[in-house]
This record gives structure tokens, C-alpha cells and sequence, in this order.
């Protein structure tokens, strides 16, 4: 696989993996027993932690990232061949 390959490859694992994080330890107003400001949705999280959720994101692509390389350096999963069509 080349580098731009493995790029493309890991951003869609990240972009992936950040949707499945996002919703983890958020609290609501509500779960908070708080009264949301004038405007806000009363389920939006009181504290996203955005930024630990990032590192959290980043991580854990990672590891998913190594487990494919792994797969496809030592052939762990063949694809069949293509037959040809010219």
C-alpha cells in the first residue's frame, strides 16, 4: 500500500472511529438535573470534552490502522483473483 494510500485509509478509519466516540460519557442538561440557557437543546452535552474524545479518536484508529497493515503485510485475508477483462 503507498503512502497517499495509507493516508486516505487512515482518515476514513479516524473520521470512522471519531462518529462511534463522539456519543461516549456525554451528560446531558437533563441526566445534570441543570436548566439548559435560553436556546440550547436540553439534550446537548454539558461538557463535550472534545478534545480528549480527539485523542481518544486518534488512538484507537491508530491501533485499527496497525491490525490492517498487519492483515495485508503478511497476507492474513487474500482477496481472489480478478479475472481480466480486456
Amino acid at each position: 500500500m503507498g503512502p497517499v494510500t495509507c493516508i486516505a485509509v487512515y482518515l476514513t478509519i479516524w473520521w470512522t472511529t471519531l462518529f462511534a466516540v463522539l456519543p461516549l460519557g456525554n451528560r446531558t442538561f437533563k441526566e445534570m438535573g441543570i436548566e439548559p440557557p435560553p436556546g440550547a437543546d436540553p439534550g446537548a452535552p454539558v461538557n463535550p470534552n472534545l478534545k480528549r474524545k480527539f485523542i481518544t479518536t486518534t488512538w484507537v484508529s491508530a491501533i485499527v490502522m496497525a491490525g490492517l497493515l498487519l492483515v495485508i503485510h503478511f497476507h492474513l485475508i487474500t482477496l481472489p483473483a480478478l479475472p481480466a477483462t480486456y
